[in-house]
């Protein structure tokens, strides 16, 4: 029987998608619930799955096409034989290759060695479609990561840990291994003509993806639309970092998490949001919208670029709730299991570039968002206090706000409370 593979609901406000990468080509063994395609929408990316056991009969919609929710992107004819010959080829794949270990024995030093090599990839844990496409596009030895997922498995994130921690030059082999049949290309790279020829190759041509390109189209709406300004503060940092000191272990060890600053920062603004709602609020025509609720956007690292999964009614959540929600939007934002939910909603948004080393900055809105909170690096500086000069752990912060519903005086005082908390961390127990 012929199954359609559709595309599904993308989430709110996304109608739309790219194909971004088939893991299976016609013709192919398929078991139920494995990935097929990779979509990329422009929050996004996510994988649609093999509704049933069969063989890929159909392609219909090729990489790089765009597709609307409920459209057709290839057919599948159900069967169980394909399923069974598919996993039967996987578990005598490496009993196949032990037993041909011992006549191999008998080889030259170097073709032994290649052959263990061999062995050694055959008995380790299958890796996932998304994951071998990332090890394959950029030479990576598998067996060099350590595998966080279940059973030892490497995840999306532990390969892009790997290439960041810059381990991403494959280990020394003594005989390379073979390159495969069809070496799958980077689904984001496209051969385009230069203006003038580049002999050197000192030029290379990417494709924008989907994500990126919403991004550029978003940060650019917000300053053609908004009347953007920033607003700057530092803050003495002495108050949280020996609290946190303090009850670091025994948070921990209660909780599960480790205590960070982002908490502390969250709780501090919502604490100054409410007292200043204009910075919560946000412009719907002619209308200004008050909103008496705070889901708080934090901007995360992922392999695509920096996005804003949001912590929904984080005023009710504890500090831990906190810690642990943007643990959990981290490692999903690393291993491209965000959905289109997780980014939507946000009322106020916290970016902290400090991680990166920044010093100072002046962060651009997410529309239709009035504010964005700039976090910067902890920098010990000498600063007068109380007539006599000391040396402080300082942080610079920075509000940017639409002008146009944020007077001056509300973005500085919004600051100033926030400043005031974070100085005295037992206002927020308070609420003062």
């Amino acid at each position: 029987m012929s199954v359609e593979i559709k595309v599904p609901q993308l989430g709110e406000s996304v109608s739309e998608a790219t194909v971004a990468t088939w893991f299976k080509k016609k013709g192919d063994a398929v078991r139920k619930d494995e990935p097929l395609v990779e979509l990329e929408t422009d929050k996004v990316t996510m994988e649609v799955y093999a509704p049933v056991s069969g063989v890929l009969s159909d392609v219909m919609a090729e990489e790089g096409a765009d597709v609307e929710v409920g459209a057709t992107l290839g057919k599948m004819e159900e069967g169980d034989a394909p399923a069974e010959e598919t996993e039967a080829k996987e578990e005598a794949a490496p009993a196949k290759a032990r037993e041909s270990a011992p006549a191999m024995s008998k080889e030259p030093e170097k073709a032994r060695e290649k052959s263990e090599e061999s062995d050694e990839g055959d008995d380790a844990l299958p890796l996932s479609p998304a994951v071998r496409k990332m090890v394959e596009e950029n030479d990576l030895d598998p067996s060099a990561i350590e595998g966080t997922g279940k059973d030892g498995r490497l995840t999306k994130a532990d390969v892009q840990k790997h290439m960041e921690e810059g381990k991403s030059a494959p280990a020394a082999k003594p005989a390379p291994k073979a390159a495969p049949t069809e070496a799958p290309a980077p689904r984001e790279r496209v051969a385009v003509a230069p203006s003038e020829p580049d002999p050197e190759g000192r030029e290379e041509r990417v494709r924008m993806t989907r994500l990126r390109k919403r991004i550029a189209e978003r940060l650019k709406a917000a300053q053609d639309t908004a009347a953007m300004l920033t607003t700057f503060n530092e803050v003495d940092m002495t108050n949280v970092m020996a609290a946190r000191k303090q009850y670091q272990d025994r948070f921990e060890k209660k909780h599960g998490v480790r205590l960070g600053f982002m908490s502390f920062f969250v709780k501090a603004a919502i604490q100054a949001l409410k007292d200043i709602p204009a910075v919560n609020g946000e412009i719907a025509g002619d209308e200004i919208v008050y909103k008496h609720y705070y889901h708080i956007g934090v901007a995360v690292s992922s392999p695509n670029g920096l996005i804003v999964p949001v912590l929904r009614d984080a005023d009710t959540m504890s500090f831990a709730g906190i810690e642990n929600a943007i643990g959990e939007m981290g490692r999903k934002a690393r291993d491209g299991d965000l959905t289109p939910s997780d980014l939507t909603g946000g009322t106020f948004t916290i970016s902290n570039g400090g991680i990166f080393g920044s010093l100072m900055s002046t962060p651009i809105l997410n529309p239709p968002q009035s504010g964005i909170l700039g976090m910067h690096k902890i920098q010990e500086r000498p600063v007068a206090v109380n007539g006599e000069v000391v040396i402080r752990p300082m942080m610079y912060l920075a509000l940017s706000y639409d002008h146009r519903i944020v007077d001056g005086r509300e973005a500085v005082t919004f600051l100033v409370r926030l400043k005031d908390a974070v100085e005295d961390p037992q206002r927020l127990l308070f609420e003062v």
